[in-house]
């Protein structure tokens, strides 16, 4: 007689072997306990987190470098590679809202560590483009990795940091965003020089390695997430066509007149399918962006102002190497070098205000400052050494805006929301940067600037200054009527748990 097998009687509920795998892939795995334990624990997650920061910002400043190599490599002109940027920017633009709200349901940690493996993945296939299509397809990739780093970034770090340190906390991280943007474009050119274009690309494959590593070891487990829901799809159907309008429309405005069919129909096109998402997003049962943040007065007013001060900053950006180059009559390199003090002065200054954070009055200083210096600058001959120490007031005066005001942004959401607010923190960036531009170029050219020679470029200088300046002011007078701070309830304490 055949002996009778023993069945497990457990072994008909579990999972198939490929089940579990993927379930596995699925569940964000806790931190070592030497680490865990650690009082100053959290300092590891934000040094997780600086690692996208750097490298965002860094990436974001090496491709625009690129620019006169892929007219090179590819033989097409600047309105061809400027999609290099452009599809990179939208993508990144138009899910970063998204990503946050999926990573409060579904977990902070596991979208950020899957973030730098797509953006590793993309920055490969960028590497290895054959054509400009295939390029432009495969930042459209690393461009949703870097939406799933940049909603997650201040999520993370405003939920692993204590009350008491989160001001400190996101200077550190805004420093590493202010070095990766000065690094740029020293690390570009000599990368382009050493190998050519494509190790600007290749070159994120290894950081990227770093990246998931630090953030398996170091982020600890998501907390406190909102209940699962089904997401917008709906929404983003019309959230897209308004960013992709919109951005592209500011992008060529300049070159195709902003007066010409092709700009107005795309402005309509954003205005429109703008004011349709809005209407879907008031009467959506699960909204893509909930809307009630922006009654909250600390949210709404520093995204205002958070706003304009990307657009100084990009605007400065833009503006100061004409200046530099075209009327001072310095070489690249050297403008390439003095450019660099402004985020520099930007990244030292927002570590030394995280400390100040606490201090009432300290963000509208920090703008105060920028529109003292750029005041300046409007009513004074430019000089090297004027212009350089102009771009260092400005940089300190940014660091001591923006690590207190993003503090205050998240702080004034609920935890559970913490990644839906960062989304919407780097969609103002995106925004704020190509309001920056569009509008500080086209302030520069109606004053002169796009003129070669040095009276019309000085004066477009000017007039390009003394907008920026207006733009601070205004910043400054938004932070003045937020006034008291506002928290959230909920909001972690320096004497909580440390986290899983």
């Amino acid at each position: 007689m055949a002996q009778a097998r023993s069945v497990d009687p457990t072994a008909a509920s579990r999972p198939p072997p490929a089940r579990r795998a993927l379930q596995a892939l699925l569940v964000e795995p806790r931190r070592l306990a030497a680490i865990r334990e650690r009082p100053r624990a959290y300092w590891y997650a934000v040094g997780a987190v600086c690692v996208g920061a750097f490298m965002g910002q860094l990436d974001a400043s090496i491709v625009t470098l690129a620019f006169p190599s892929f007219e090179h490599a590819f033989h097409a002109g600047i309105g061809a590679v400027t999609w290099v940027g452009l599809s990179y920017l939208v993508t990144l633009v138009a899910l970063v809202t998204l990503v946050g709200r999926f990573a409060d349901m579904a977990g902070r940690k596991l979208l950020y560590v899957y973030g730098f493996l797509v953006f590793a993945a993309g920055s490969a296939a960028c590497g290895l483009a054959p054509d400009l299509v295939a390029l432009d397809g495969f930042r459209v990739l690393q461009g949703v990795g870097a939406a799933m780093l940049q909603a997650n970034s201040l999520a993370i770090i405003n939920l692993a940091t204590p009350r008491g340190s989160l001001a400190r906390a996101v200077g550190v991280q805004g420093a590493a965003q202010a070095l990766g943007l000065a690094l740029g474009p020293s690390v570009g050119g000599a990368l382009i020089a050493a190998g050519g274009w494509r190790l600007i690309f290749l070159v994120n494959v290894p950081v990227g390695v770093l990246g998931v590593v630090a953030g398996l070891l170091f982020i600890p487990r998501s907390r406190e997430l909102r209940a699962r829901a089904p997401l917008d799809w709906s929404g983003l159907g019309l959230f897209v066509p308004a960013v992709a309008a919109f951005l592209v429309a500011i992008s060529v405005g300049e070159r195709w007149r902003w007066g010409s069919p092709g700009v107005v129909a795309l402005l309509a096109l954003g205005v429109a399918a703008g004011l349709g998402f809005l209407a879907r997003e008031r009467t959506a049962r699960h909204p893509m962006l909930d809307l009630d943040l922006f009654r909250v007065r600390a949210f709404s007013l520093g995204i205002a102002s958070a706003l304009l001060a990307y657009l100084v900053t990009f605007g400065v950006l833009l503006v100061a190497p004409f200046c530099l180059e075209r009327a001072l009559a310095l070489g690249p390199g050297q403008a390439g070098l003095d450019l660099m003090v402004m985020p520099l002065a930007l990244g030292v200054v927002a570590v030394l205000a995280g400390h100040l954070a606490g201090r009432a009055g300290l963000p509208t200083l920090g703008l105060l400052v920028v529109a003292a210096a750029l005041g300046v600058l409007v009513f004074s001959t430019p000089t090297s050494v004027r212009l350089v120490g102009g771009l260092a007031v400005v940089g300190a005066g940014l660091g001591l805006f923006t690590p207190a005001n993003n503090a205050s942004i998240m702080s004034a959401v609920p935890r559970e929301q913490s990644g839906e607010a960062s989304g919407v923190v780097n969609v103002t960036r995106g925004v704020g940067t190509s309001l920056g531009l569009a509008l500080t170029g086209l302030v520069f050219a109606i004053g002169g600037g796009d003129g070669s020679t040095t009276p019309g470029v000085v004066a477009g200088y000017h007039d390009a200054a003394a907008f920026l300046a207006v733009a601070a002011l205004v910043a400054a007078l938004i932070i003045w009527a937020r006034r008291g701070r506002a928290g959230a309830p909920g909001r972690p304490d320096a004497t909580r748990p440390p986290s899983p």
